[in-house]
Order: C-alpha cells, then structure tokens, then sequence
C-alpha cells in the first residue's frame, strides 16, 4: 500500500488577514481525503509562535473569537492549549526564539501555505520554505513578493503591455510632508473619484472609494496604516469580474465569474461580513470579451512568474467593454464558497479535485527545481 502524503496546511500568521486564513484552512483541511493523505495542522499565532498538532485549529480560532469580543465556551483553556497528540507523533510546539517547530521538514511531504496578506504571501512564507527545501503549493518567492505589492505589479503588468487603469503611488513619508502635492498630482493625473489603497494589503483591507477632495485625508490616512506604500487608481463606471487560473509552465484559466457587490465597491464588509454580495459565474458577458479576460489572465500569471494557482481580477467598463487587468491575487481566499474554487466548480474541477491538484503541482515544480544545480564545481559542457 502507498503511503499517504503527508500535508502540513499552514494557516494564520500575522497579518490582517488571520481570521480569513483561519476560515480557508479549515474548508481545505475538511476537503483533503484522509484514504489519500495525511493532514498535519500548522497555525502561527498574530505573535509568530507556531501550534503543530490536533489543537492548533481550535487555538487559533478560539483565539479569534476573543479578539472579536465574543469567546466561545473553552475558548481560553483552547486558546493555551499545546500542542499534543496520541503517541507523541507529529506534533510539537516551537520554544521561544525557534522559527520553526522541531523537525519541520521530516514532518510533512508537503505544504499548504494558506496565508493571506503581509507575512505569508508575500514571499516570506514561501522564502522559508525554499531554504527548508519543503515543496510547497502556490506562487514562489518572486510572485508571491510582486503579487502583494501591487506598485511593483502594476509596473511588470505595464512591461509586459497588459491593459490596466490610470494609477500614481506615493510614500506615506511624502503625504505627511507635501500632502498639497500629492493633493494636486491626483487631481491633474487621476481625478475623482479614485480609489485609495495600501500597496501591501489582500482582502480589500484599507481600500477607499474617494469622490472629492474633502475624502482624501481620511482615505490616505487609512491606508498609510497598512503600509507605507499607498496606491491611488483613477475611478471608473465598471463590472468587476474575475479569473481562476491553475499550473504551473502550462497555465489554464477557468471560466469568468462576477462581483457585484453589495456596497459601493467589494470591499472587506462586502466579501466577509455582510454577505449579501453576488457572485455570478459565469459572468453574463459577449464570448469575445470573456475570452479576453481568460486570455489577458493567463498573461498576467506569466508575467509575474506564477505558479500553482492565481485568481486575477479585471475591470470590464460598462460604456466600452474595455477588459483591463486589475490584480493578481497568489494565494486568494479558499473556502468552499470563495470565488477562486467555485470557478474551477464551474469549470469542471471539484473542490476536493482541485486541492489534490494543487498539492501534484507543487510536489511537480519542486522535482523541476532540483533539476537546477547549484555547484559550480560540476564540468562545463562542451559546446
């Protein structure tokens, strides 16, 4: 009998989207086939310290139910709680000062890095892992860093002539300094009204829709406290749509899917808290226009180097059908109900499908980059 795969789902972290995490960690841990693999629960605490074992989920989200105001029944003795387990085996918690558990790598085969935001999609994650030499699923250090800074995106998107809004950055140092200058260089550049953002944020976290200059101050303000790097887009009449992409040298896009939202935008109130936002798949558009987005997806996924999977979104002006590229998202939200796996279910790929996928890709592109050596000492071949 083949042994199982060992798969460590790690989940959390320290960012503004810990609770997020939690919630795709669990669906994907629910869906992974216990014939097929073994799952080892990795959570990392808002403090960095790692809980390995049976009790890191209900620790972390015990823990978020306190940092919401609304602990449940348990959750402080669950919150404390260590990591152990029958036999011992597989689950350990680090010590002070570790950065990872004991054994990491001996104990998983692979890893799911369901980290979203700073401090885990932004390469940081995926760093650690490299130099651990863990094959790991999703985007690697380079497009994972690019995908979360969306200043540096937005410039590869324009390398590679790929169509996107009107957009300036700026440093939040320049706003506290000059912020008549910047007042007027969004004004003559991008007008009103645009949309304010944290250059390193997913999830909509710290995103302002700004209609006239009296808004701007408290938008910028709001952003600067996510990042030092704030983007400013021009604001446009358009539909947002979205694409799930999949692979690794040989990328495939999935059919296109719709927000509407039910605020002003899809901002983080609509995506988690409100639900009252729809998604449409597939999104009712000309086939012309959905074969541009699927075509300018797979694009946009090459351009940043990518890997495993991507959800890139797109706006598709109303007046036009302008289709222009908006992000790339490296490790988007994966519950059963987020946007990324209902476009494969929609395309043909079930959930549980498209996780095992996922974890073939990455054991793949881990094998193809052993092929690459780093000794120099090996004999040149001859030409």
């Amino acid at each position: 009998m083949n042994r199982k795969i060992r798969v460590g789902v790690i989940f959390g972290g320290k960012s503004g989207e810990h609770e997020v995490s939690i919630q795709s960690a669990t669906s994907i841990m629910n869906a992974l086939s216990p014939d097929k693999f073994e799952v080892v629960p990795m959570g990392i605490r808002r403090s960095g310290t790692w809980i390995v074992g049976p009790t890191a989920l209900p620790a972390l989200m015990a823990e978020a139910q306190i940092a919401l105001g609304a602990p449940a029944e348990g959750a402080e003795s669950a919150a404390n709680a260590e990591g152990t387990a029958a036999g011992g085996e597989l689950v350990r918690r680090d010590t002070a000062g570790s950065l990872v558990p004991p054994d990491f790598s001996a104990q998983v085969d692979v890893v799911i890095p369901v980290l979203h935001g700073p401090n885990g999609e932004d390469g940081t994650m995926q760093g650690l892992l490299e130099v651990l030499d863990v094959p790991y699923v999703g985007a690697g250090v380079l497009a994972s860093a690019v995908g979360m800074d969306k200043v540096v995106m937005k410039q590869l998107f324009a390398q590679a002539g790929l169509p996107q809004v009107r957009y300036r950055h700026y440093l939040r140092r320049a706003w506290e300094e000059e912020p008549e200058a910047v007042l007027a260089d969004i004004r003559d550049n991008l007008g009103f009204p645009c949309f304010v953002k944290p250059a390193n944020m997913g999830s909509s976290v710290g995103i302002s829709k700004v209609k006239d200059e009296t808004q701007l101050n408290a938008a910028v303000q709001l952003a600067a406290r996510y990042d030092r790097k704030i983007l400013v887009e021009q604001g446009l009449d358009v539909r947002e749509v979205e694409v799930a992409v999949l692979g690794n040298d040989h990328p495939v896009a999935s059919v296109v899917g719709e927000i509407i939202p039910s605020n002003e935008f899809y901002d983080y109130h609509a995506k988690y808290v409100d639900g009252a936002s729809t998604l449409v798949i597939p999104a009712n558009l000309p086939d012309a226009v959905a074969n541009e987005v699927r075509r300018l997806a797979v694009r946009a996924f090459q351009a940043v180097d990518c890997s495993g999977l991507a959800r890139v979104d797109f706006f598709v002006e109303k007046a036009t059908q302008r289709v222009l590229v908006n992000e790339i998202n490296t490790m988007p939200g994966f519950t059963r109900y987020s946007m990324y796996p209902k476009l494969w279910e929609a395309t043909g790929l079930s959930y549980s499908a498209l996780i095992e996928r996922l974890i073939h890709l990455a054991l793949e592109r881990h094998r193809e980059k052993q092929k690459s050596s780093q000794d120099l000492s090996l004999p040149t071949p001859d030409m």
